[in-house]
């Protein structure tokens, strides 16, 4: 366990910023945000109707881009989701979500990583618990802790069925993994991720120290949590399925070099690497954009 170098929160917070003076001092002590009611119902309602859509019919999909349940044939994650979807594509780029981000980080921002995310019923399967930070810096090549993740709740998350955990204050100390990662490891660990993951006795030692919180609530409200939060989820076994659009935010002056652990980086599809471009905040209506 290592001392964390980089600040939480890189701008200093004025009354012109995103959040409240409140919201900046929680997310610096916690690690994590929860924002209620960011998107109105009806931009639920178009968001909703467009998972379903890329999850019914995903043929206009790059194959490589969708990762099955490790035990099924059922749809875990779709990657690089703002670039094959303009509705999703227009989210990650809202002012309410790319505003904070360059915020949070005081930079330009882009999309490292961009997922839709589905939890089915019964037979969704756990994400163990996890740093991003670690995995970015070892298998990518991020070079420093500035940059973050937001999840889009597009179905309502409850206590059971399979939401997001975290450990409140884990970001403030970053986790090493023992051993080497195998070469291709991407392809398994988006379905089950058994390397690159902490050690019982120092996740045994982190709850103990910060807790376990789990952030629930409907669809429309935002879980923003710093890459270094430690972080997982358990598996679904209620009948109510779960889904969500995810962003990973990085600075633009944090842009990915040579993986730091592994011989060769994972595919863009995971980890944008050429030339990242820049995200111009939108205002106004997800719908607006999508009727233009």
């Amino acid at each position: 366990m290592l001392p964390r170098l980089d600040p939480v929160i890189h701008s200093d917070w004025s009354e012109s910023a995103p959040l409240t003076r409140q919201q900046a001092e929680q997310f610096d002590r916690d690690g994590f945000l929860v924002l209620k009611d960011v998107l109105s119902p009806e931009e639920v309602d178009h968001l909703q109707t467009q998972a379903k859509k890329l999850l019914s019919s995903p043929n206009g999909l790059n194959p490589e881009t969708i990762i099955a349940e490790p035990d099924s044939q059922e749809i875990r994650s779709v990657f690089e989701i703002h670039s094959q979807s303009r509705v999703i594509g227009r989210l990650a780029a809202d002012a309410r979500l790319a505003g904070i981000a360059q915020f949070l980080l005081n930079d330009k921002v882009y999309i490292h990583q961009s997922r839709l995310n589905y939890k089915p019923g019964f037979e969704g399967k756990e994400f163990y618990w996890h740093s991003d930070f670690e995995t970015w810096h070892v298998e990518d090549g991020m070079p420093r802790m500035r940059a973050l993740s937001m999840s889009v709740l597009l179905a309502e998350n409850t206590p059971d069925n399979g939401p997001l955990m975290l450990m409140p204050g884990s970001h403030r100390v970053f986790l090493t993994c023992i051993g080497a990662t195998p070469e291709d490891h991407y392809r398994t660990s988006l379905k089950k991720q058994e390397y690159g993951v902490p050690d019982r006795q120092s996740l045994t030692e982190l709850a103990h120290r910060h807790g376990i919180v789990a952030p629930t609530g409907k669809a429309g409200t935002v879980v923003i949590f710093d890459c270094n939060t430690m972080h997982g989820s358990n598996g679904n076994i209620t009948p109510f399925p779960r889904a969500n659009a995810f962003f990973v935010y990085n600075a633009v002056s944090n842009r990915l070099q040579a993986p730091f652990g592994a011989k060769k980086p994972r595919p863009s599809f995971v980890a944008a690497r050429s030339d990242p471009k820049a995200l111009v905040p939108q205002h106004g209506p997800l719908m607006e954009d999508a009727l233009a």
